[in-house]
């Protein structure tokens, strides 16, 4: 990105490497707040393992966003040193009006919101790096992490693990770019990664061949993700065997040849059904194995432990998330295998009520909304618009928005935009940012991808202003 100052940024790293030190070394107690996706359990574990190798004390509280509330009870708690990881940003003004702690510290890849001087803040944003592609949460604890210790330089795998949780992979052969690189790179040199290409496909190592299909999700490939009878047929009739001797095969397994047969397959499926087939692309890129981790683990393939985590965030399981980025292999391991089968049954049947009521997508001019009131968990608004933005089809030139109530009230909402519509001046952060505010809720996030709790029953009004103020920031980039 023209302008982008990666060298001060490193060196805010080390300004707030040498606080957390100081704050070890006072013996300070230490409490880590983070996001409950994929990233924010990434970080939040970043952070735990920094300050356990130190020996520090530390408690980990994982949340969904920050409120009054919520800041009130943490501060009753009485911590010496709060660290914040990927969330905070949005709420510099808030933060600034608690008294939480002696230290604060926010270590965020979102957009900031009010004076980024009034607190100590480590911000991709900030040095002209954007926070949306090349640099998630966990990469900026990371960076703080290693200037902590050179002996920390193993935490880059969870590093890159946020990064793909966050899906800063679309790029050329779905590769991380920009200073995500430092943590590969990291990752490489002590050992803890593996860079290849190879097809990008959910438990390429740990599922059999089919099952692996059906459970990939990004992209989203009708009648395929989520169908595991679908996609043995397809194999079946593609003829590759799925199984050697009484052993299902992976998708490890596969030689180059059936690898090819495979992607033939579902693109002259694809086109079958009259379905985009260039997303078959997206099914070969760069994959990431941590080779720290056993082989048959689901957290050897980064992609694989970045899903793991956000269905353990997105379903209450944080706990289970926390235990398994902190190193149990075991029965927090075994929990969390359990949380993803029954957390992509749950999207599974989203996907099949939405393909049922074609009445369930409102269009706008420039969104398209699933109004999932009665169906959809408000836990479940940002894995599920994800999905939905991969399927090609669906819609290249509209923002997407799932919503639904939320269980403390009001609508829950979360938006994705197209990278055309991000090239042509759309911003959802900002724009839900300042709608939200007039219906007295909150919004914010980056330019693709963001989300809003609004206080209203029926959100009819707030579609319709939303949609007019992506068409006016899309107005304002052409004449500007």
């Amino acid at each position: 990105m023209p302008g982008a100052d990666r060298d001060s940024f490193i060196a805010r790293s080390k300004e707030l490497a040498g606080t957390i030190t100081d704050c070890i070394r006072s013996q300070s107690r230490f409490l880590i707040i983070s996001h409950h996706d994929a990233d924010g359990l990434s970080a939040a574990s970043i952070l735990g393992s920094t300050l356990a190798r130190e020996k520090a004390r530390f408690t980990i509280r994982i949340v969904e966003e920050l409120r009054d509330d919520v800041l009130d009870e943490i501060a009753l708690t009485h911590p010496d040193a709060i660290l914040f990881s990927d969330i905070g940003s949005g709420y510099l003004d808030l933060l600034k009006s608690k008294e939480l702690a002696k230290t604060v510290i926010v270590m965020d890849h979102h957009p900031s919101t009010g004076d980024p001087s009034s607190i100590l803040q480590l911000n991709p944003h900030d040095y002209k790096i954007d926070g949306a592609r090349l640099l998630s949460a966990a990469g900026v604890c990371y960076t703080v992490s290693r200037e902590i210790s050179q002996h920390n330089k193993d935490l880059s795998a969870l590093g890159v693990v946020g990064a793909l949780g966050d899906m800063q992979d679309k790029n050329e052969k779905r590769a991380l770019i920009g200073l995500n690189e430092l943590l590969v790179e990291d990752g490489l040199s002590s050992g803890s990664i593996r860079v290849d290409s190879d097809l990008v496909l959910y438990g390429r190592e740990t599922r059999p061949i089919h099952r692996a299909l059906a459970y990939t999700t990004s992209p989203y490939l009708p009648n395929l993700s989520g169908r595991e009878d679908n996609c043995l047929t397809l194999l079946s009739n593609s003829g590759i065997p799925v199984k050697e001797g009484d052993r299902f095969r992976t998708v490890a397994d596969l030689s180059q040849n059936e690898k090819k047969k495979m992607l033939d397959a579902i693109i002259g499926y694809l086109a079958s059904i009259e379905f985009q087939t260039t997303v078959v692309m997206d099914l070969v890129g760069t994959v990431y194995t941590l080779t720290n981790e056993p082989a048959g683990s689901p957290t050897r393939d980064a992609r694989e432990y970045a899903s793991m985590l956000n269905a353990c965030g997105r379903t209450a399981n944080q706990s289970v998330g926390i235990s398994v980025g902190l190193g149990d292999r075991k029965t927090a391991l075994q929990e969390a295998n359990e949380v993803v089968s029954n957390y992509r049954k749950t999207l599974a049947g989203y996907m099949d009520w939405l393909t049922k009521t074609p009445g369930a997508i409102q269009k706008l001019k420039t969104v398209w909304i699933i109004r999932g009131e009665n169906q959809i968990q408000d836990s479940m608004t940002g894995a599920f618009s994800s999905i939905i933005s991969s399927a090609g089809n669906l819609s290249q030139d509209n923002a997407i928005i799932v919503l639904t109530k939320s269980k403390e009230g009001g609508i829950k909402l979360s938006a994705r935009a197209p990278s055309k519509m991000v090239k042509a001046g759309v911003n959802l952060g900002s724009a839900l940012s300042v709608v939200a505010k007039k219906y007295s809720g909150f919004g914010g996030g980056h330019d693709v991808a963001a989300g809003a709790h609004i206080q209203v029953e029926d959100p009819t009004e707030f579609l319709r202003e939303l949609d007019a103020a992506l068409q006016s920031q899309m107005h304002e980039h052409v004449n500007s």
